[in-house]
Parts: structure tokens; sequence; C-alpha cells
């Protein structure tokens, strides 16, 4: 698979405790980027953060580390990452979604 060096990353933020079905939002967001086709996901767990609530969520070990945030990243070709967009729209209930161009430099297996 080749993308091109004016690639997209796409990040979805949400929170670890974030379900769809009644599994991990993340978990279920990268097993449809692969079905789908896309060049690579990764998901990123976080040890500090707050959203748009200002709801403070952090693995600090005096407080409860619950819903720590998560970042996932995609890249590939704008077309593919358009395609994928709109189940993100279903799935993603609280979060963040950015779209950034990049400069794919190496992709290989």
């Amino acid at each position: 698979m080749k993308i091109p060096a004016d690639g997209k990353l796409l990040r979805i933020f949400i929170g670890e405790a974030d379900k769809w079905d009644g599994k991990p939002l993340y978990e279920e967001i990268v097993l449809l980027a692969k079905k789908n086709g896309l060049a690579g996901a990764t998901v990123v767990k976080g040890f500090l953060g707050f959203g748009c609530k200002s709801h403070m969520h952090t693995a600090n070990l005096l407080r409860l580390s619950e819903d720590l945030p998560i970042i996932i990243e995609i890249v590939d070709s704008q077309e593919k990452i358009d395609t994928f967009i709109p189940f993100l729209d279903a799935m993603v209930k609280e979060g963040l979604i950015t779209l950034e161009k990049i400069n794919v430099i190496m992709y290989r297996a």
C-alpha cells in the first residue's frame, strides 16, 4: 500500500470508558479502520487531560484512574479519510476529531 506524500492525519480524542455496542470505542474504531482498508491506526492512552466539560481525567495514584484520555491516530489519503469520517460521526458521541495535512516520509512493511 502506498500513501501519497501529502497525506492526512486524523486524530480522534475520546475517553477510555467510551463504548460502542458494549465494546471499547477505541477498539471498534481501529477495527473499522482496518476493515475499511485504511493504512494504519494507533491508539495512545493519556495520563492527564480534560475536554469541553472541563472535567479532569488523570492517572494520579491519589485519584481513581477512570476514563483516561485516548487518542486514535489514523494516517491515509484525503479520499480514504473522507470516506471514514461518516462512520465516526455515528460512533463518537463525545470527543474531538481533528484533521491535519502531513508529509509522509516513509511507509514500509
